[in-house]
């Protein structure tokens, strides 16, 4: 280990953690059910249109090296998404392309980030948020969102650590805030007027504003999504986004970064940030066209993802209402995403933690979950809602029957 980085040590994704496990009891000849991992494909086929522009792009000939931040159909494409649902107008210097949002993460945290610097990340948190910051020499200082209020964001609890910070001299190593709208692994759309106080927070203290907006479409339950680029005008802030939700594409691996405004940290973010693309070269080339046809074709998109959506919020719901029976467990509703996020009453079980709770539900009723500690929620667990509600009233009900046999 001597001959090794430290910062190695940090590269660890807690939602494939248990997969090792999961293997070995499928090649003992167990059914596992993998309810760890937010893969709309696996359940719901990526449109055909999508994967005919896919085709069409590799037939064409379309599998070289393409310009290193993105191609000019794909950065059309997104100024129309985005003038159209955002009423937001974006230059083409403002859209970098990335491999996915993981991607995205670390080209952001490798610009902005020097070692000890820091930045404000919200619990519960996406899993690469703190890895890709902690890689780069950062440290994360934590903020909340509220469960008791339906996970929104603690807003006067981010001014008073924001006052003591500034207090003590501590503000000027905050580089940025990450806030991640609607919410993985709550399943949150928050509301406006706390995106409203966050814009303000951040412009007052001079932080770049990071909003993670990849489940912007899958919104249900009478929920409004509101954008960023609603409220921040004017000050810098950025947007993530991608193929891998709203246009059910995960293996693509497309993401976006979106730089609106033309403030003097915006445009020296985006110099930077196309000399990072071009060390890579390009991202997926026949990818990039089919998302830029996934953006472009509204029709299409529209009836795709109306049906998508209709149909995870049913599961959603319908998970929903079978887990609050629970007595083990506190629940929010999720109207966003597709995921929730379970409190364990440990006070109630005989466990030693959620990460001991996820290993001894896979052992016995071969059912894949994620640890909440794993996304800075200890003592919760994350489940993906994304399969046929057969496959989740077995798994919610054998969850279930689990806490009952582990209770107190």
């Amino acid at each position: 280990m001597g001959k090794l980085s430290e910062r190695s040590a940090y590269a660890i994704n807690p939602i494939l953690e248990e997969d090792e496990l999961a293997t070995q009891l499928y090649k003992s000849g167990k059914k596992v059910i993998k309810l760890n991992r937010g893969d709309p494909p696996v359940y719901f086929p990526t449109p055909k249109y999508i994967i005919d522009a896919y085709v069409k792009a590799l037939r064409g000939g379309k599998t070289y090296y393409s310009d290193a931040t993105g191609i000019d159909e794909l950065k059309e494409a997104v100024q129309g998404r985005y003038s159209r649902m955002y009423g937001l107008h974006i230059d083409s210097e403002g859209i970098i392309a990335t491999a996915g949002i993981s991607e995205a993460l670390h080209f952001l945290n490798d610009v902005m980030v020097n070692p000890g610097e820091r930045a404000i990340i919200f619990k519960p948190y996406y899993t690469a948020y703190i890895p890709r910051l902690k890689l780069a020499g950062g440290e994360p200082i934590f903020e909340n969102y509220d469960e008791k209020d339906g996970w929104n964001i603690e807003i006067e609890h981010v001014r008073a650590s924001i006052k003591r910070m500034r207090a003590n001299k501590e503000m000027d190593k905050v580089k940025y805030m990450l806030i991640t709208n609607p919410n993985n692994p709550t399943g949150t759309v928050l509301k406006r007027s706390i995106l409203e106080d966050i814009a303000e927070i951040a412009n007052d203290n001079d932080l770049l504003l990071v909003s993670d907006e990849i489940y912007d479409e899958i919104v249900f339950n009478g929920a409004q999504f509101t954008s960023i680029s609603k409220v921040a005008k004017g000050q810098p802030y950025m947007i993530l986004n991608g193929a891998s939700k709203d246009f059910d594409a995960t293996g693509f691996r497309l993401g976006l970064m979106l730089l609106p405004e033309n403030d003097r940290l915006s445009s020296e973010l985006q110099e930077r940030l196309r000399n990072f693309a071009k060390v890579r070269l390009s991202v997926n080339t026949p990818a990039e066209y089919a998302f830029a046809e996934g953006m472009a074709n509204v029709k299409e998109h529209s009836k795709a993802i109306k049906s998508m959506v209709s149909e995870i919020e049913k599961r959603v719901n319908y998970s929903y209402d079978i887990l609050k029976k629970n007595d083990y467990l506190e629940v929010v509703k999720p109207n966003g995403a597709f995921y929730i996020l379970p409190k364990l009453r440990m006070d109630m079980l005989k466990i030693k933690d959620d990460r001991d709770f996820v290993v001894r539900l896979l052992k016995k009723e071969y059912i894949q979950l994620t640890r909440g500690s794993g996304f800075g929620a200890p003592n919760h667990f994350r489940i993906v809602l994304l399969p046929p509600k057969g496959i989740l009233g077995y798994s919610l009900n054998k969850i279930n029957d689990f806490c009952e046999s582990v209770s107190k």
